[in-house]
């Protein structure tokens, strides 16, 4: 006997249409007096779509005065479901749906419907409106069943979320004290162009197509990291590695700036440097992955930070021994961020995946053989 099953006790779980159980509105337009910061607790939130990531627009007014669930009906995000709290007012992109009735729950209902795979009409634009919406058939159980579910699915989710706001937290505070430490105020250090600190080795790169690579254990490496292994090394040594083109130098989502140690190959996507001692390098990579590069950086379709341009980069230069000093810190900061940054998102992983299983045990209605068919 499944735990669903003995949950329900052989009490009878309903079918029905989605619509003759919610009321579905349709959002709106965003508020014209929306702020994108919230400067006041007398402000409420509207979801907003960006790239396909949710992100929050704020205004004085709001829309629903209830918990609800919202789905994305148009675009590439079309059939994500969100729980809103209330109070909010959801833009013409979402279509939010809001229980008629006690007997279900807000809440089960979000996770039901997360559950479950919702097909758009098929375009060129994906979308659904509103009778799409309500044709969805959900089951409905008892509604002590329907709080159990939530209280065991919820408790993931919670997990999930602490982990998370933990992880943005360490994540923030190794930010704050890296641009505290690589701040300097005009006149309290001498600056010098990053063609005055490093040697460049632009011109030994060799790049290689994947058909013409011999494999091997010597570390290819393009913009963001190594792309693969080959047979051969063009470098020897500890260099620091600073992308050249690729999306990312205005993304950020990786470092532009990383270093490498041992043999090497790198391919002409990357910038080659060469310093001095390692509080240079360190402190050269520590200070590019703090700065906004966007001044120095080229060409729309394709972003291109090119050798000139790099070249003329300023980079605070402080007496060896604080170089040394502050290198020494990041160094520490860095070494416990890299702690959390592979352990927290493991875990987190793991937290999604056990809501994952939860979910489709506690779920899976299609599956019990107690009397009642899915209409």
């Amino acid at each position: 006997m499944s735990y669903l099953e003995k949950l329900l006790e052989g009490a009878e779980v309903e079918w029905k249409a989605l619509g003759e159980v919610v009321d579905v509105y349709t959002g709106g337009e965003p508020p014209s007096n929306s702020v994108k910061g919230n400067t006041s607790n007398n402000l409420y939130k509207f979801p907003i779509y960006g790239n396909g990531i949710e992100v929050y627009g704020y205004t004085d007014s709001y829309k629903i005065d209830k918990d609800a669930v919202t789905i994305s009906s148009i675009g590439a995000n079309t059939g994500a479901i969100y729980y809103r709290e209330a109070y909010f007012t959801p833009i013409i992109r979402l279509k939010v749906v809001i229980p008629k009735y006690n007997d279900l729950l807000s809440r089960y209902l979000y996770h039901y419907l997360k559950s479950i795979t919702i097909n758009s009409k098929s375009s060129s634009v994906p979308n659904m409106n509103a009778s799409d919406v309500k044709k969805i058939d959900i089951p409905i159980p008892p509604l002590s069943v329907q709080k159990e579910i939530v209280r065991i699915l919820d408790t993931f989710t919670e997990l999930t979320a602490e982990l998370t706001a933990e992880l943005t937290a360490r994540k923030k505070q190794y930010d704050y004290y890296r641009g505290k430490l690589l701040h300097f105020e005009e006149g309290e250090v001498e600056w010098k162009t990053l063609e005055r600190l490093s040697e460049n080795m632009d011109s030994m790169r060799k790049p290689v197509t994947s058909g013409l690579r011999e494999t091997g254990n010597i570390p290819y490496y393009g913009a963001s990291g190594i792309v693969d292994y080959v047979k051969d090394f063009i470098f020897d040594g500890d260099f620091l590695l600073i992308s050249e083109d690729g999306a990312n130098l205005i993304a950020r989502n990786t470092p532009i700036a990383f270093s490498i140690s041992g043999k090497s190959w790198v391919n002409n996507h990357a910038h080659v440097l060469k310093f001095n001692t390692y509080a240079d390098r360190r402190f050269v990579e520590y200070y590019l992955n703090s700065i906004d590069l966007t001044p120095y950086i080229s060409g729309a379709a394709q972003p291109k930070l090119n050798q000139k341009n790099l070249n003329s980069i300023k980079i605070p230069n402080p007496l060896p021994k604080e170089k040394a000093r502050i290198v020494s810190i990041l160094d520490k900061f860095d070494s416990l961020t890299a702690s959390f940054g592979e352990g927290l998102p493991k875990e987190i992983e793991l937290r999604k995946k056990q809501y994952a299983y939860y979910r489709d045990q506690l779920l899976d209605f299609n599956k019990l053989k107690i009397g009642h068919e899915k209409r």
